[in-house]
């Protein structure tokens, strides 16, 4: 396959338009996205070009039947000006998960990498420079038959995207335990980072933000009894000298904070234990005084810490002094992502601006 990228750089930048020290989450975009095409049988047609709308025909499959994942990673920029990509590699393997799981073809994973470092070295000034700062790069997947009938499309379209973005959550969380609706069952879709499992979400989120709570805290669909992950994360639970978080069952995201968040750990000595994780067990630790934090872990959000949980007739609340996990977690991936803390993972890929970049 000729993996040769067309770029077509942007005649003006938008750039000057935006306010690095003031920049929301997903709403600001960079000049330049990729573009590849699916014809049935291979992918072609790749392209850097200026961002823009894309024409589509009503009756484009995505709309109708579902057929569209996503993925969510960062760019960072070191001191001097490098440009580095976290886990690149593990994001592009996880879309392909997604992928296969969605009926849709995988892309190949060397021109996945590919693209997103001339995307980001195109787009290198857009990345922000703040301590909780990054370029949010959104890769996308859709189904592109136009076409009126229950089967997987023939035709499919990948697209990339750069934001420039400031924290997802300026704040600590609240978190509502959802005990009428499920996001995923078991022989679902709950580890695909399929659209219509964050759709679906939408209306009980709303609900649990409705009652004051910024989230929802999702459990198992059978007995409304084991912890799942939170609307944009996955969830870990420090037990005095224990942390706890679900394991992955095929029905939570396998999050690749998450994983990086476990490694750290188990390298600095925690003792961490990944398996079902009940609610009456956590209750238990609160009322004992044992359930030290609880934060959260997605590329988005880095890690968010929780402040309060909304169970049955129960409030759990946790005293900010007692984030000291939390916030050494947040510092040391913080650190790897801008190259102020030596990688020794092998998840941090630099790029070369100067090579990457060709017309």
């Amino acid at each position: 396959m000729d993996h040769k990228i067309k770029i077509t750089r942007t005649h003006k930048s938008r750039i000057s338009e935006v306010d690095f020290n003031n920049i929301p989450f997903g709403k600001v975009f960079a000049d330049h996205m990729f573009i590849a095409d699916f014809d049935g049988q291979q992918w072609k047609n790749f392209e850097i070009r200026p961002l823009e709308r894309i024409p589509l025909h009503p009756a484009t499959m995505a709309w109708h039947y579902g057929q569209g994942i996503f993925e969510g990673m960062k760019a960072s920029i070191t001191d001097d000006g490098t440009p580095l990509l976290f886990r690149p590699y593990d994001h592009a393997e996880r879309l392909n998960v997604s992928a296969h799981r969605m009926c849709m073809p995988e892309f190949p994973t060397d021109l996945f990498v590919d693209a997103l470092c001339q995307l980001v070295a195109l787009d290198k000034d857009w990345i922000p420079k703040g301590e909780d700062c990054a370029l949010y790069i959104r890769p996308v997947m859709m189904a592109t038959d136009e076409f009126v009938g229950v089967r997987s499309s023939d035709t499919y379209k990948l697209m990339i995207m750069n934001l420039p973005s400031g924290p997802y959550y300026n704040k600590p969380v609240s978190l509502l335990v959802e005990e009428k609706y499920v996001r995923a069952v078991d022989g679902g879709v709950g580890e695909a980072k399929a659209a219509g499992n964050y759709g679906a979400a939408l209306y009980p989120t709303k609900l649990a933000k409705d009652k004051g709570y910024d989230q929802v805290m999702w459990m198992d669909a059978h007995e409304f009894k084991y912890v799942q992950e939170v609307g944009t994360m996955n969830i870990f639970f420090v037990l005095n000298d224990v942390v706890l978080t679900p394991n992955l069952s095929g029905t939570i995201l396998q999050g690749i904070t998450r994983d990086s968040i476990i490694t750290l750990l188990k390298e600095k000595g925690y003792k961490v234990e990944e398996r079902p994780v009940s609610m009456e067990e956590i209750y238990d630790a609160y009322t004992k005084k044992q359930l030290v934090e609880v934060f959260g872990a997605g590329t988005a959000a880095v890690v968010a810490n929780v402040n309060r949980i909304g169970y049955k007739n129960h409030e759990l609340l946790f005293d900010k002094s007692q984030w000291e996990l939390s916030t050494m977690l947040k510092n040391e991936i913080n650190g790897i992502r801008k190259g102020r803390i030596v990688d020794t993972h092998g998840w941090i890929l630099p790029i070369n601006v100067e090579q990457e970049v060709t017309v």
